[in-house]
């Protein structure tokens, strides 16, 4: 079977792998990495695999896919792209869709104080994040979860089922149109990164573990690096507040 990834990070070395694990024809496209992203185009060479950092195009596809998955790719994935494959194409997406369509959706669910989290197989369609569910699990947030930990926990739990995924895709099951109501974020830090005096407390504990990536910048105010709610409180407490 000829399937085209369209991958990055850990997760998209994941899903390569598993690829090659059942034998398929692999043909990559991925984005250039800085040193502290998982490289798939360095695992793309070492297994001998062609990949492509240009933008996902039919006018350079190697042959005619029988599915193209996507796996934390950051580019927007073109009708022509859609329909050479017949509509067997889908995605990874970290949040419970239809919420936090788009970008930085688990940073947004710890902001907003969300009890869960989760993640959505859905078909790519021309929307934004707005196929029919193929598979969707939730998890809860916990009181302790950074940005980091959070984005690791959803993705390690979702590339648990990307074989069975594939396997419904190519059953030609139709999925679940999503339901409730839809919220869209788009690509940047939010609010800048900077805590705002006039959230409460717990607000602010929530943005300050949000921002927790490294090595992303922190959280910040007053020109001053975040890392802790009690640091935050001291330094208001020593600059008059």
């Amino acid at each position: 079977m000829k399937v085209i990834l369209c991958g990055y990070n850990w997760a998209g070395c994941k899903a390569l792998d598993i690829l090659i694990s059942q034998g398929y024809n692999v043909f990559v496209f991925t984005h250039e990495n800085p040193y502290h992203i998982p490289s798939l185009i360095n695992l793309c060479d070492k297994k001998n695999i062609p990949c492509s950092t240009e933008n996902i195009s039919r006018s350079i596809f190697p042959f005619i896919p029988d599915l193209i998955c996507s796996i934390y790719y950051r580019n927007i994935i073109k009708k022509e792209v859609i329909d050479s494959c017949d509509g067997k194409i889908f995605n990874l997406h970290p949040s419970l869709l239809p919420k936090y369509r788009g970008c930085s959706s688990l940073t947004w669910s710890l902001i907003n104080g969300d009890p869960y989290a989760g993640f959505s197989y859905h078909y790519i369609d021309e929307g934004c994040d707005t196929g029919n569910i193929l598979l969707q699990k939730k998890l809860k947030i916990e009181e302790w979860d950074t940005q980091q930990s959070l984005y690791m926990r959803i993705m390690f739990e979702g590339m648990i089922y990307f074989l069975e995924v594939i396997q419904m895709v190519l059953d030609n099951e139709k999925g679940i149109p999503q339901t409730g109501e839809a919220t869209y974020f788009q690509r940047g830090c939010p609010f800048g990164g900077e805590i705002n005096p006039e959230w409460d407390i717990l607000a602010t504990e929530r943005f300050i573990r949000a921002m927790n990536f490294p090595p992303y910048p922190p959280a910040h105010f007053n020109n001053q690096n975040i890392y802790t709610i009690d640091q935050f409180i001291n330094f208001k407490e020593n600059n008059n507040g």
